[in-house]
């Protein structure tokens, strides 16, 4: 077969090892070639493609980012968008994609899965809130790099007596500020699946002073206030329909300035958690995820992807990836709040 593969939305660690293990078990197990469209779904849309062989993959495994480029590309938005997606296909002589991604990436692959593309979908998002895979690669390096930020950072606010907010990643799930909150000894944890309160956020940094230590509030970008709205960068939309998110970070030190009297500072980890090498889980897990697909591929399992179950990699159908998000359990959450304040 001749296989068209393809990595679409936010970069993040582990995508060149996927990309690495569909081709390395393709070629040596199943005598597959490989094609690889650039810049995510605008590589088929304008047939933007580079040669993808055991060569041109040789070495990228510890690379973070994608050797293929990404993009937020959405080809139902573009005019004929589609037709010219399976044109450019059956021009390359492709007879199937591998689409690497988020939610966004993956509800493309369904779509065109409905119209008779043949796809197979791996699940990518820092955010881990696919739905159907226990952990999706890129999570777990993004923690560990929000873990090393609140460990520096908890030396400079013990030594000027402030308290830091930690703003990372996070739409509308808080798994990356959940897990690294809890790891990094946060004063407190706001995620967007409970609103906050700021008064009590407030009792939490005055009790982490009055222990002596100064507190370091972890934050998801999503998070919303009791009393407010999702802090906006602008009102304009990408081609998928989500809005920039800035700025709850810098609005709740203003917050607790005001409320306690107490210097508050923040600091945006923003793509610093996206970027650099992958841990070995990530590594591991992108690679488990490559080698499952390329036989899912070859077997002719069409309208799958490949999930975390478990330790097992397993097939499950495309479309339940994005059936709904995969959010923090309040149980979860709740886990957590015995270390507040």
């Amino acid at each position: 077969m001749r296989i068209g593969v393809l990595t679409g939305g936010g970069d993040c660690p582990g995508l060149n090892a996927v990309i690495r293990a569909v081709v390395r078990k393709g070629v040596r197990e199943y005598g597959h070639e490989f094609v690889g469209f650039r810049d995510g779904w605008k590589g088929p849309l304008e047939n933007y493609t580079m040669e993808l062989n055991l060569e041109t993959t040789r070495g990228i495994l510890p690379r973070g980012g994608t050797i293929l480029g990404s993009s937020r590309t959405n080809p139902f938005k573009i005019e004929n968008g589609v037709e010219r997606i399976k044109q450019n296909l059956a021009d390359q002589g492709i007879d199937a994609l591998i689409a690497i991604g988020g939610e966004d990436t993956l509800g493309v692959a369904t779509k065109l899965d409905s119209l008779g593309v043949k796809v197979i979908g791996v699940p990518k998002t820092i955010d881990n809130d696919l739905n159907n895979t226990d952990y999706t690669f890129g999570f777990d390096t993004s923690v560990n790099i929000a873990v090393e930020a609140i460990d520096r950072l908890h030396t400079t606010a013990e030594s000027h007596h402030r308290a830091l907010i930690v703003e990372v990643m996070g739409r509308h799930a808080g798994w990356i500020a959940l897990h690294a909150g809890m790891a990094g000894g946060a004063a407190c944890i706001l995620i967007p699946e409970v609103k906050f309160s700021v008064d009590k956020v407030c009792e939490w940094v005055e009790s982490r002073f009055k222990s002596n230590f100064a507190p370091i509030i972890v934050i998801a970008e999503g998070a919303i206030p009791q009393d407010g709205d999702m802090i906006t960068k602008d009102s304009d939309l990408d081609a998928f329909g989500h809005v920039k998110l800035s700025g709850i970070g810098e609005w709740l030190a203003k917050q607790i300035e005001e409320k306690t009297g107490k210097e508050a500072r923040t600091s945006v980890l923003g793509h610093i958690q996206r970027g650099g090498t992958p841990t070995a889980f990530d590594r591991v897990l992108a690679t488990r995820f490559g080698l499952q697909a390329i036989t899912a591929a070859s077997e002719g399992d069409w309208g799958k992807m490949v999930a975390l179950h478990g330790t097992d990699i397993v097939r499950v159908p495309l479309a339940s990836a994005t059936e709904k998000l995969k959010t923090v359990p309040i149980e979860r959450y709740k886990e957590s709040e015995i270390f507040f304040g």
